[in-house]
């Protein structure tokens, strides 16, 4: 807690959340800040995700953030991710189920040839969060961790459109 920050006698408690006050006072969660995003009201660490998605068969380079999703409070997890021919979309899903909690899994996929990077070598997030999950949008392979499906389906349009309209709810 540091002391005396704005204000003779205030107190400032750096949480990394990103929060926003109401004309009553109230406070309202908005989200992370950081290279952390919050779901299902738990806070998720995208190095942590990347970490164990990386050491997957197949897996050459992982990029973990968190995308909005319509409807939903906070950011879902994505990856986009680089792989090879011995990628296994099936047995990751399965691996991401056991080796993650729910919260942390990736709910979306986004397999691109490679990964763009920053002047410093540390993989671009930005342009990737600004894209979100639209398929529209995006010309790399989308998918989608399907509650009723229990695996990855390619995300379509009609499968986004369900995203949309809480057709299809996480």
């Amino acid at each position: 807690i540091l002391r005396n920050v704005f204000t003779e006698g205030d107190s400032w408690f750096r949480t990394g959340d990103l929060v926003r006050q109401d004309d009553e006072g109230y406070f309202y969660f908005v989200d992370r800040i950081g290279d952390t995003f919050r779901w299902k009201g738990e806070n998720v660490a995208t190095s942590e995700v990347s970490e164990v998605i990386s050491v997957f068969d197949g897996v050459k380079e992982a990029n973990v953030y968190g995308v909005s999703v319509p409807h939903c409070d906070g950011r879902a997890g994505m990856a986009s991710l680089v792989v090879d021919a011995q990628f296994n979309l099936s047995a990751f899903h399965a691996y991401v189920r056991e080796e993650l909690p729910d919260y942390a899994a990736p709910i979306f996929l986004r397999l691109q040839a490679e990964l763009d990077a920053t002047s410093t070598f540390k993989p671009r997030k930005v342009d990737l969060v600004k894209e979100g999950i639209d398929p529209t949008v995006i010309a790399d392979d989308l998918y989608v961790a399907h509650p009723d499906e229990h695996s990855y389906v390619r995300l379509d349009r009609a499968l986004h459109q369900a995203i949309e309209t809480k057709v299809l709810r996480f």
